[in-house]
C-alpha cells in the first residue's frame, strides 16, 4: 500500500508541475533522419519530425527537423501552391523521452481542379503582396493563402506568397522560433472563398528554404 501511495504522489506531482519531454534536435537536407543533441522541451511539447519538400523556380529543395514542438501540430499534412512554387509537408510526432517519431509522409500530388480561385504573388523583400493575378486550385487545396514571413537579428528578411493552400496548412496558425541570434515569425492567414480572399493578411521551414531560393 505505501508503495501505490508513493506512486500517486509523484504521478499528482507530475502533474501539478508538467511534465517535460527530452528530445532530439537535428536537421538534415540529405535524407529522412539526422542525429543531434538532446534537449529538454517545454512544458505541453513532444518529439516531432517534419519533412519539407519546396519547389521553386524550377529547383526542389528538401529538408527534414526534429524538434521539440506543439502537439497540435503532430500529424500534419498538406501543401501550398503558387503557379511557379510548391511546398509539401508532413509531421510526425512521439511522445517518450528521445524517441524517434516514424518518418512523415507528404501529401500526394493531385492535378485535378477543385473549382476554386485565388489571388495569387510572391514578394521577395515585403511581408505582404497583392496582384491581380489568379491560380486554379487542385485537389484538396480548396483555401487560399496569404502567409508572411520576416527574420530578424543578425540578418533581416521579409517575405510574402499568396495561393492555394490545404486546409491543415491553414490550421497551423501563426509560428513564432528564435534560433541561432534570430527571430522568425511566420503570419498565416485563409480564406475558402473564390478570389475573394481579403486584401489583409505553414510550417517555418518552407519559408526558410524560399528565402534561400529567392536570395
Amino acid at each position: 500500500m505505501r508503495s501505490l501511495l508513493q506512486v500517486l504522489c509523484v504521478l499528482s506531482a507530475l502533474v501539478a508541475t508538467g511534465y517535460s519531454l527530452s528530445c532530439t534536435v537535428c536537421e538534415s537536407s540529405s535524407g529522412t533522419s539526422c542525429t543531434g543533441l538532446s534537449i529538454n522541451c517545454t512544458d505541453a511539447h513532444v518529439c516531432m519530425s517534419s519533412y519539407t519538400v519546396l519547389t521553386a523556380g524550377g529547383i526542389e529543395t528538401k529538408i527534414f527537423t526534429r524538434n521539440c514542438e506543439p502537439q497540435t501540430r503532430c500529424g500534419i499534412n498538406g501543401s501550398i501552391t503558387l503557379p511557379t512554387y510548391k511546398s509539401q509537408m508532413g509531421s510526425s510526432c512521439c511522445t517518450t523521452d528521445n524517441c524517434t517519431p516514424s518518418i512523415p509522409t507528404l501529401p500526394a500530388n493531385n492535378n485535378t481542379k477543385n473549382g476554386v480561385t485565388c489571388r495569387t504573388c510572391i514578394s521577395a523583400d515585403s511581408d505582404y503582396c497583392y496582384t491581380s493575378d489568379t491560380v486554379e486550385c487542385t485537389g484538396d487545396e480548396k483555401m487560399c493563402l496569404l502567409q508572411s514571413t520576416k527574420i530578424s537579428g543578425s540578418i533581416s528578411r521579409k517575405v510574402a506568397i499568396r495561393g492555394c493552400a490545404t486546409e491543415s496548412i491553414c490550421n497551423i496558425g501563426n509560428q513564432f522560433a528564435n534560433g541561432n541570434g534570430l527571430t522568425t515569425e511566420v503570419i498565416t492567414k485563409c480564406s475558402n472563398g473564390n478570389i475573394g480572399l481579403y486584401q489583409g493578411f505553414f510550417f517555418p521551414a518552407a519559408a526558410l528554404l524560399l528565402m534561400k531560393l529567392l536570395s
